[in-house]
């Protein structure tokens, strides 16, 4: 083995003479400390209760050398720091079990105490404020700046250079501020720096926030979640400023940017905190706000993360909470609200506490922006340029909405119970401001246009289709206009405009008193193509939605049901079946009871038909009750077109002439428009001018007998009028007189379109023609019962045909 070299042999020496020297110092210190320990004690005491408005005591101390090599620590036990008022309050600025206390070694030999590190564990910190604004952090004496610093003492320096905290509950209660900051320190490292003008302070930090309540009685934000993170502060005794450099800091799992200025030369401390997000979950920002912001912020999401910045700013005196203002960047998000959910949203969103300059920190006056607002509700997309929210305690939205899609997308929004389209196009653009309540937007008032073209649309509890339509909504404040409508069912092509006064009031309060007016034209309207209006209406089912949705379906589905609605129609052609007319007018009273006619009028047949009355809806039935005026129309084409009224035996074939009456009658139809058999009731007023019966079996039975050589199969006359009253299938004649081409009859009974037919006819064979040459109507009259008479009755056969036999009982009456 080599031995060492002189050099380093002794070199080893000196080293090893210079830890030997080092050991006996810190022996002797620890003897010297032991010894001194009541001295000591009383001497730190002292130093530290020098500047202090109260007490500080301290329940032992210990020498823990190696904690503070090269210098001495010291360790206290038990020290407790009271202000001079604690007796009034019973709140203890600091209760530490563990006060670790690091001192400049040679300052101690010469008998002088210079604080070197402080670390405190286990331990209570808290500062307290009264109602009164009285803090028990006046302990401490403020500093007179004009005043020279003493050097008593030996000069000794108080100042920290050093500190820590571990397991510390610090606590700020602030009685009259309303403000409660709570945190449980797992660990707190600091270094102090000591400039003329101030100090600097670094530190890490790694707490629990308890409570970060800037008004209790609102809650606190970030309630219960780990801040971790470093800090540097720097703090100038000129301008009280302390202000905290933006550094990282994790609270929970969200790293956050935070910076702060405290002006400490205000009597209440004002405050203002910079907080910066770039990628945070929607609900885990929310989780960070107070309770009375969550939980309205919960009942909103957005899926991916968003950047978000916050500024904090108010004072530590009372006054409610503290300014906040928020901005957060949403980029291709989806945003879930109580209504719907909004694929590719895009918007830059602002909130402030602080609307109105002077008008306090409240929900009152509270306001949301919502910039470039853009999105997609079911496939369809829309923009709004800026949504504006006012007053979160009464909200009101405004904004503009703009949307084009295609139509048939609706179908997945709100619903196909009451209307389905499969194709077209929807332009909107609306201007609204609503009420929210419970976040949806209520009762809003809207101006601007919704133009739809090339629909098809079905109305579904009316199983109507319309073809090529196209709809103009135009919102103005009050009402609703429609115009430039399109509609197109099969054959018929109606176009329409229409009008709702106080549409949007009405649509919320009271759908039933909304009156539609409308003014419809036509070409071409085919009626039954419309039967759907005479079926009852299809309950629309309830479908359960995947995603909340508005009631808008609903709402619809019962503004349909219960609206009223005036209808003035001008159509050039309108078919029903069998029937044609021209040069229609017609002004309809549409309501959840039924259907008002009113000022009906066609041309028909060479004359004219109008109606007036009503048709009432019950089940499956319409009952109408309605009353006619025919002029001039041509009876062949009238019995034609109405399928002979139900009649089997008289028919348009039978008839010829032109036709004047009065009706009024009621009765039922079905809802595909058929006229239910044996229904009608009323009465019939009518005169045949230039009439001819053709071809009338019963007439003919009877005649070939009576009247061989006359000519049976045109019987004409000038005039025939008499009335009818219908009662079910009862046709009551009442007695009437029928002067024709070959025979006169007295007429009077019973036509039934069942059983029970019972016709009285009188019938004198004298041949009128014998008299054409006579011109006196008197005589004519006297003339007409002259001769044989036969008196016939027309009974019920037994092949439930009409029979004409002899009347006996009035033969022998005669």
């Amino acid at each position: 083995m080599e031995k060492l070299p002189r050099w380093s042999k002794i070199t080893l020496k000196i080293l090893g003479g210079l830890v030997a020297l080092i050991l006996i110092v810190f022996i002797a210190l620890g003897l010297y400390v032991n010894a001194n320990k009541k001295e000591l004690l009383g001497t730190i005491t002292k130093q530290l209760n020098k500047n202090l408005n109260g007490s500080l005591t301290i329940g032992n101390m210990e020498p823990t050398f190696f904690k503070g090599f090269p210098g001495v620590s010291i360790s206290l036990k038990n020290v407790v720091m009271k202000d001079s008022l604690w007796k009034n309050h019973h709140h203890t600025l600091l209760d530490a079990k563990d006060f670790d206390v690091s001192v400049n070694t040679m300052a101690l030999l010469t008998g002088t105490i210079e604080i070197k590190k402080i670390g405190i564990s286990n331990a209570t910190i808290y500062l307290f404020t009264d109602s009164n604004g009285y803090s028990n952090t006046a302990i401490f004496r403020k500093k007179d700046k004009k005043k020279e610093p003493e050097t008593d003492e030996g000069g000794s320096d108080a100042r920290l250079k050093k500190f820590s905290l571990n397991q510390v509950s610090f606590v700020v209660d602030n009685k009259k501020g309303h403000k409660l900051f709570q945190f449980d320190v797992d660990e707190l490292k600091g270094e102090m720096d000591y400039s003329f003008s101030g100090w600097e302070a670094k530190l890490k930090l790694k707490t629990m926030a308890r409570s970060l309540a800037f008004n209790t009685r609102r809650g606190s934000f970030i309630k219960d979640k780990m801040l971790e993170g470093p800090f540097k502060i720097n703090y100038n005794e000129d301008s009280g400023i302390i202000d905290v450099a933006e550094n990282q800091l994790n609270i929970g799992k969200d790293p956050f940017l935070i910076g702060a200025k405290f002006d400490t030369s205000k009597e209440n401390t004002d405050f203002k905190i910079n907080i910066k997000a770039p990628g945070i979950l929607w609900r885990d920002a929310s989780a960070l706000l107070a309770p009375n912001i969550s939980s309205k912020l919960n009942m909103f999401d957005l899926k991916a993360p968003i950047d978000v910045t916050c500024t904090i700013a108010g004072n530590m005196g009372p006054g409610g909470d503290p300014a906040i203002n928020v901005t957060a960047l949403v980029k291709d998000n989806v945003l879930t609200t109580p209504g719907a959910v909004i694929d590719s949203c895009n918007f830059r969103g602002v909130f402030t506490n602080n609307y109105l300059n002077g008008k306090g920190f409240t929900d009152e006056n509270s306001a949301i922006k919502l910039y470039q607002f853009k999105g997609s509700y079911s496939e369809m997309p829309f923009s709004i340029d800026t949504v504006f929210i006012h007053n979160l305690d009464k909200p009101i939205a405004t904004g503009v909405f703009r949307s084009k899609f295609e139509i048939s997308k609706l179908n997945k929004a709100i619903g196909e119970e009451t209307l389905k389209f499969t194709r077209g196009t929807a332009n909107v653009k609306l201007a609204y401001k609503a009420d929210i309540v419970a976040f949806k937007l209520s009762k809003p008032i809207v101006t601007g246009v919704v133009d739809i073209t090339n629909a098809d649309v079905s109305y579904v509890p009316r199983k109507l289709n319309f073809t090529n339509t196209a709809i103009s909504l135009n919102f103005t404040s009050n009402d609703l206009f429609i115009k430039n409508i399109r509609l197109q069912s099969g054959r018929s092509v109606v176009m329409m405009d229409g009008t709702i006064r106080n549409f949007l009031n009405l649509y919320y309060t009271a759908p039933e008193k909304i009156l539609l007016t409308w003014k419809v034209t036509s070409p071409e309207l085919h009626l039954g193509e419309f039967l759907g209006f005479l079926g009852t209406r299809k309950t629309a089912k309830k479908v359960k939605r995947q995603t909340k949705s508005t009631n808008f379906s609903q709402d619809m589905n019962e503004l349909f049901e219960k609206s009223m609605v005036d209808m003035h129609l001008r159509v050039a052609k309108v078919y029903y079946n069998k029937f044609l007319a021209t040069d229609a007018t017609a002004d309809l009273f549409l309501s959840e009871s039924g259907i008002g006619l009113k000022n009906i009028s066609v041309k028909h047949g060479g004359g004219s038909l109008k109606v007036d009355g009503n048709i009432s809806q019950k089940g499956k039935f319409n009952h109408f009750l309605i009353n006619t005026t025919l002029s001039n129309v041509d009876i062949k084409n009238f019995f034609y077109s109405f399928d002979n009224f139900g009649m089997t035996s008289l028919t348009s074939k039978n008839l010829k002439g032109y036709l004047y009456s009065k009706t009024k009658i009621g009765g039922t139809i079905t809802d595909q428009g058929r006229l239910v058999t044996n229904s009608l009731n009323g009465n019939v007023v009518f005169d045949v001018k230039r009439g001819a019966l053709l071809r009338f079996d019963p007439i003919k039975n009877v005649g070939k007998f009576a009247f061989p050589f006359r000519d049976l199969d045109n019987i004409t006359f000038e005039n025939l009028n008499g009335k009818f009253d219908i009662r079910g299938p009862r046709i009551t004649i009442n007695p009437m007189q029928i002067n024709s081409s070959i025979l006169n009859m007295d007429v009077a009974g019973v036509y039934s379109m069942s059983t029970g037919t019972n016709i009285e006819l009188d019938v004198p064979l004298r041949n009128p023609k014998k008299d054409e040459d006579i011109t006196d109507k008197k005589e004519i009259q006297e003339r007409r019962m002259k001769g044989i008479v036969l008196h016939l009755l027309a009974t019920d056969g037994e092949d439930g045909k009409i029979k004409i036999k002899l009347n006996r009982n009035r033969s022998k009456g005669k």
